[in-house]
């Protein structure tokens, strides 16, 4: 009996700290290591980089910003907000946060400022909340003063998923100011959510910084569909970046066995799932008949075996001019084999993806995400027990 109970224990304990990979039986059992002390110099095909720790000691990081005066805001999905100020990390977590579900795949998530931040100090962000109906996952925003959030408020509240499990959400601005938001969940074979454009779950919405509907909305008015609505047929998302040329809003989504992807969002599009997919289900059997139907979008990346893609950057810095314009993404598992964590550079053109080469894979980490500081370099964060906070410069 201990060792059945010893069995139900660790596996418990492995599904509370998984989000949008591989469910925890088909994980191998090899957790990842302790992460070194560093610095470490890796070799990519642009040269050296040096990869050193800035902070550790968080607990499952989700989503860092980085505010104008230099201090970064970092989520910790158990409910936490934590504060890294002149490259150290604050003792205590910042007070007044929002209740947050503790059920599976739930958590404190995504960060955004408002793109009018050095006015109004409002910090955005997302976060699963425990409701009557279930979870739903949520935005709220408070204000910065410089120590903590203050009138913490909900801004907006999705559908529930109507049981005791939660989803990825994503959120970010784009230049005029609508607020975008992912809610995924819809990840249950034979659940059709995602093409029920009555609900929120798997689908992209559209919002206003106060969480209303933007009138041009692709299906506002439109019977049968729910106004926030701005493409449908989602499995699980993790992670949104605006292309820095053309505007375009770019998301990365989790297949089940294979199949993630990353598509270019465009309004009162279908993206398929779960109708067409390249991955298949966790028992090997197919997801789809198809992976591709000609009145649905195809995928701009997809990933076979997958990478369990999370956070990603498209770089227009200065300190790796070889690598201006190129999309970093993190990954947490790679082909459903633990630790193989990521970070994925991919090389593209106007006509699409030219190149990938896979980066930092000797920490074996769970990278959560990969973001471009105030100073240029990469910040990568890990998502472990003791995850931390990375930072990438040339070698």
């Amino acid at each position: 009996m201990h060792g059945i109970r010893a069995r139900n224990l660790a596996t418990l304990a492995l599904a509370a700290a998984w989000i949008g990979g591989a469910p925890p039986a088909l994980a191998q059992r090899a957790s990842s290591p302790p992460l070194g002390e560093g610095p470490w110099i890796f070799s990519s095909a642009e040269g050296e980089v040096r990869v050193s720790v800035l902070a550790r000691g968080l607990e499952h990081p989700w989503a860092l910003a980085f505010l104008p005066d230099g201090t970064m805001l970092v989520t910790e999905r158990v409910g936490r907000l934590r504060v890294i100020r002149d490259g150290r990390l604050e003792p205590e977590p910042v007070p007044g946060m929002p209740e947050v579900s503790n059920a599976f795949l739930a958590g404190l998530m995504d960060l955004a400022l408002h793109p009018r931040f050095a006015d109004n100090g409002w910090v955005y962000f997302t976060y699963s909340k425990p409701t009557d109906e279930g979870v739903a996952n949520a935005i709220g925003r408070g204000r910065w003063n410089g120590e903590r959030l203050v009138g913490v408020e909900d801004v907006f509240v999705a559908h529930s998923f109507g049981m005791n499990r939660g989803g990825a959400s994503c959120i970010a601005f784009d230049a005029e100011g609508h607020l975008f938001m992912t809610v995924g969940g819809a990840g249950t074979p034979g659940d059709m959510r995602a093409q029920d454009p009555r609900t929120h779950v798997g689908k992209v919405l559209r919002l206003t910084g106060e969480g209303g509907v933007p009138p041009d909305n692709p299906f506002v008015g439109r019977k049968g569909y729910a106004p926030e609505v701005y493409s449908l047929g989602h499995r699980n998302q993790t992670g949104l970046a605006f292309h820095p040329e053309t505007g375009e809003l770019y998301a990365s989504e989790h297949g089940p066995l294979g199949g993630d992807e990353i598509n270019i969002i465009r309004p009162g599009r279908n993206y398929g799932w779960p109708i067409v997919t390249y991955g298949r289900n966790y028992d090997g059997t197919k997801a789809a008949e198809l992976p591709w139907r000609a009145d649905l979008e195809e995928p701009w990346i997809f990933w076979v075996p997958s990478i369990a893609p999370t956070g990603m950057t498209f770089y227009t810095g200065e300190a790796f001019p070889a690598w201006r314009g190129q999309l970093f993404v993190g990954g947490l598992i790679e082909a459903r084999f633990a630790p193989s964590g990521q970070v994925q550079r991919i090389v593209t053109s106007e006509h699409g993806e030219t190149g990938r080469e896979p980066l930092l894979r000797e920490l074996r980490q769970r990278i959560r995400g990969v973001y471009q500081g105030p100073d240029d370099l990469l910040y990568v964060i890990t998502d472990q027990a003791d995850g931390a906070v990375l930072v990438v410069e040339p070698g």
